[in-house]
C-alpha cells in the first residue's frame, strides 16, 4: 500500500524525515515509467512503421515483376493496353494495401542498355499536392529495352520524437520499384 510518513519531531527531526522521505518508494515505479515511456513509445512506433514501408515496397516490387513481365512477353501490347488501362491492370496485382489512384507508372524502351535511364523522377507538386509530372508510356517493339518504373506515395505519420520516414516535400515516402528488361519476340 502506500506509506505515511510522519513528521518526526525533536532537534534531528529534519533530519530524520529526509531520510525516511529518501528509502519511502511509494509512486518511483510511476516515476521510472514515465521516463521511459516516451522513448519507448518512439521506438515502438517507429518499428511498426519501417515495418510497413518495407512489406509496401515488397509489394510493389512483386507487382512491378509481374507487370514487366506483362509487357516483356508482349501481352499488354497485344491487347492494346493505353497507359490508364495498364495502370488498372497493375492495381489488380495487388491487394488493399494500395490506392489504385495514387499509382503512378513510367513505362519508356530504348535500343540499347547503355542509353536505358532508371533514375527515380523527381516529382513536382501544384499547390494543393497533387503530382504535376506527365509519364511516359511507350511499351517499345519485340527486342526492344524497357525500363518500367512503377511509383507510389506511401502515407507515412509523424511518430513521436520526430521520427519520420517521409521523403517528398508534402509529408508522404515515395515508393519505387524498376524493372529493366529486353522485350521478348512476340
Amino acid at each position: 500500500m502506500f506509506a505515511v510518513l510522519k513528521k518526526p519531531t525533536g532537534d534531528a527531526a529534519p533530519l530524520r524525515w529526509c531520510n525516511g522521505l529518501a528509502r519511502c518508494e511509494s509512486g518511483a515505479t510511476a516515476v521510472e515509467f514515465a521516463l521511459v515511456a516516451a522513448p519507448f513509445i518512439a521506438m515502438l512506433v517507429a518499428l511498426i512503421q519501417t515495418a510497413l514501408v518495407f512489406f509496401a515496397g515488397r509489394v510493389l516490387d512483386e507487382t512491378t515483376e509481374e507487370a514487366s513481365r506483362y509487357i516483356m512477353t508482349g501481352q499488354a501490347q497485344t491487347a492494346g493496353m493505353s497507359q490508364s488501362q495498364f495502370a488498372t491492370w497493375v492495381c489488380g496485382q495487388t491487394f488493399a494495401l494500395f490506392t489504385c489512384g495514387n499509382f503512378m507508372i513510367n513505362v519508356q524502351s530504348y535500343s540499347a542498355f547503355s542509353s536505358a535511364n532508371t533514375a527515380t523522377p523527381t516529382l513536382t507538386f501544384d499547390a494543393n499536392g497533387n503530382v504535376t509530372n506527365t509519364w511516359s508510356y511507350n511499351t517499345g517493339n519485340p527486342g526492344d529495352i524497357v525500363v518500367v518504373q512503377v511509383m507510389y506515395q506511401w502515407p507515412v505519420v509523424l511518430g513521436p520524437l520526430s521520427f519520420t520516414l517521409a521523403n517528398l516535400s508534402n509529408g508522404n515516402r515515395l515508393l519505387v520499384s524498376s524493372a529493366v528488361f529486353k522485350s521478348e519476340p512476340y
